[in-house]
């Protein structure tokens, strides 16, 4: 595996492959991570996986000081799996140029994660920008856990007509169905157990949603979060997945977000 900590070298390296696939990443890497890694290498064994904890997308200081890091451990990670490339920046090597492309951000910037951190996505966006214009990967892999942030990079992208294809990998759980995250790991036992009564919890109502059993009842979803172990309650919406509003079939999704103890955690099934 070759690293890279500057992007003019980078440059250099990349210049003559045109199949190269990217899978940015802040670190802690975990299961999903590593899926999303696989899925590229068996696409194009020219992958790049970057490491990057981006200050931009950050509304807390505490957040982004306390967020999960070790390098180490995730190079090993990525040696194991083979990966072609690393490129782990500086701020400076990310924010001290002008990329060629303005960052283009949808209304749906406004709802769910949008209406509780407002530079948020402006931050991803302005990130993941850059690392296009640096990399130039024909493909590039992201879950669909950030269903909010995937949506919105795939409206940058169409937009401003840059030729990356974006391809959607299914969220990776595990026998509780939790969404692996980085900050799983800041969680004590308990608070662990408590996520996973909501996790089952939101998963049954969601099936009874379905199944007609029961109607979308908002106050009554937050109250039985907060009852099951939850801090607080950001946000529970049900959308159509193709128009992003309320959904008349039953094409849709529960997104939502909450808090166990200081740890925010988003997700949607």
């Amino acid at each position: 595996m070759k690293l890279f900590k500057n992007k003019k070298k980078l440059y250099k390296e990349l210049k003559n492959i045109n199949n190269i696939s990217f899978v940015p990443t802040m670190g802690g890497l975990h299961k999903g991570h590593e899926t999303l890694i696989k899925e590229s290498i068996k696409k194009s064994k020219n992958t790049i996986v970057s490491i990057f904890v981006n200050p931009r997308q950050f509304n807390d200081k505490k957040d982004f000081k306390n967020y999960p890091r070790n390098l180490n451990k995730d190079i090993k990670i990525l040696k194991k799996l083979k990966v072609k490339y690393l490129y782990t920046p500086s701020y400076n090597d990310i924010y001290k140029f002008k990329p060629k492309k303005k960052i283009f951000i949808h209304n749906f910037s406004k709802k769910l994660c949008g209406r509780f951190r407002k530079k948020h996505f402006k931050g991803v966006l302005d990130v993941v920008n850059r690392f296009l214009d640096i990399v130039k990967p024909k493909i590039m892999l992201l879950g669909k856990k950030d269903f909010q942030q995937l949506i919105l990079i795939e409206k940058h992208i169409k937009k401003n007509k840059i030729k990356t294809k974006i391809i959607r990998c299914n969220t990776v759980r595990d026998k509780n169905y939790i969404a692996y995250s980085s900050r799983l790991k800041r969680l004590k036992k308990i608070e662990l157990l408590k996520l996973a009564k909501i996790i089952k919890f939101i998963r049954i109502y969601k099936n009874n949603l379905i199944l007609k059993k029961n109607n979308f009842n908002l106050n009554q979803v937050k109250k039985k979060l907060i009852l099951l172990g939850a801090q607080k309650v950001d946000y529970i919406e049900i959308l159509d997945l193709k128009n992003l509003k309320k959904p008349k079939g039953y094409n849709f999704n529960l997104f939502f977000a909450f808090y166990i103890g200081k740890i925010r955690f988003i997700d949607n099934f």
